[in-house]
């Protein structure tokens, strides 16, 4: 017989071994099982920009890692910003001399802007040679197309006309107003009341500035019915100076002022306001009054009218006002560096964004295969989804 004094322990021990392995595998399923749960929660776009929310709690925190550094190492820290420092004087040298290489090279500009708008407003017609452009050629396919879109222009009597230019149209009408139709920075700003006015918008020029450092923007218009300026200016100065209590913050030459012209308006023209009429009673003796009050109208002209730019550097400005100036230099900037180089390009719409039309035209290919695949009379969504590893959405009732 076996002892079981002997025995006992021998089962004991088997006990335990049993118990640290069945623990050993249950660590090793519960690490399987985290690692997994962990995995699904960093796909979940949810829980990621839960995570960086948090995370941006602690961006620019001082972890007191500078600040336990030994007093030596410390003043060759300050070494490197003195000599951080003198970089930035030398950048905003750079700068300096870019700009003044933008105002060489303008004046070479100012004879082929000044050919364009001659062409815009018929005072020049370009000769065969000067047309002769290999991109605008049309390939075959498109001079079919262009007799096929004309015959069905003829059939369909009620087909809106898009516009009512023709072979004796002189110049490009509407060359700016429909740049600022083009362009969503300008777009959102031009009301329906303001096209009119914008028709007779001939040319926009750029004068550049040294002391102090900045430009012009110049709005040449004909004569109209709306006000009885030639010109309509908007000056934006710029500085290239470090801030002294932010050097370090210096990108370049920033605009941080402008001012814009008073525009003499021709009596009720001014689309730059409304009126409104109320009647007010009065409280004892019951007269009933009209009172008229004048207020702000949405309008691309109010783009000649910014809000002031405090004199005191330390003033501060209220959201509002500062928003306003914001998008204001934003407009300023883009005129001056892209539309007025670029003018024909914002026209065509070859200068607007390619990103914007590379996304429609993604969704327009997915939209077609769907509709090519919901033509086919064997099509079932059901087998395509499943083929795909999702479900069919369930019916469910409300």
């Amino acid at each position: 017989m076996a002892d079981p004094e002997k025995g006992a322990p021998a089962t004991a021990m088997e006990e335990e071994v049993d118990e640290d392995e069945v623990e050993e595998v249950e660590d090793e399923e519960g690490g399987g099982e985290r690692k997994e749960l962990v995995d699904k929660l960093m796909k979940d776009p949810q829980v990621l920009a839960a995570l960086q929310t948090k995370l941006r709690r602690y961006l620019g925190t001082p972890s007191g890692y500078i600040s336990s550094l030994p007093v030596s190492v410390k003043r060759r820290i300050k070494a490197l910003k003195k000599l951080q420092l003198q970089y930035t004087d030398l950048e905003a040298d750079f700068y300096k001399e870019v700009h003044a290489l933008e105002v060489k090279y303008d004046k070479m500009h100012q004879g082929l802007y000044e050919k364009r708008r001659q062409v815009v407003t018929s005072e020049y017609e370009p000769n065969e040679e000067e047309c002769d452009f290999p991109s605008d050629d049309e390939t075959d396919d498109e001079k079919n197309l262009s007799k096929d879109m004309e015959e069905k222009a003829k059939i369909d009597e009620k087909e809106d006309k898009i516009h009512d230019f023709d072979e004796n149209t002189k110049g490009i009408p509407e060359f700016w107003l429909t740049i600022f139709k083009n362009v969503d920075l300008l777009a959102e700003m031009v009301q329906d009341y303001d096209e009119p006015i914008l028709k007779h918008l001939t040319d926009i020029q750029l004068k550049f500035h040294d002391e102090p450092m900045g430009f012009t923007l110049e709005f040449y218009f004909t004569e109209n019915e709306y006000f009885t300026n030639k010109v309509l200016t908007k000056y934006y100065e710029m500085k290239c100076v470090p801030d002294k209590d932010d050097p370090f913050g210096f990108e370049g030459p920033e605009i941080f002022k402008c001012k814009g012209c008073t525009i003499d308006w021709k009596k009720g023209k001014n689309v730059t306001v409304k009126t409104i009429k109320k009647k007010q009673k009065h409280k004892s003796r019951g007269a009933i009054r009209t009172v008229t009050k004048t207020l702000q109208n949405d309008s691309f002209f109010n783009f000649f009218n910014p809000p002031p730019v405090p004199e005191d550097p330390n003033e501060e400005m209220d959201e509002d006002t500062q928003a306003l100036l914001t998008a204001d230099f934003e407009i300023g900037h883009y005129i001056r560096e892209r539309i007025i180089p670029r003018a024909v390009l914002f026209y065509t719409g070859e200068a607007l964004d390619d990103e914007d039309f590379e996304e429609e035209e993604g969704e327009e290919g997915e939209e077609g295969d769907d509709e090519e695949e919901e033509d086919d009379p064997d099509y079932d969504p059901s087998k395509d989804k499943a083929a795909k590893g999702q479900q069919p959405p369930e019916c469910k009732q409300q």
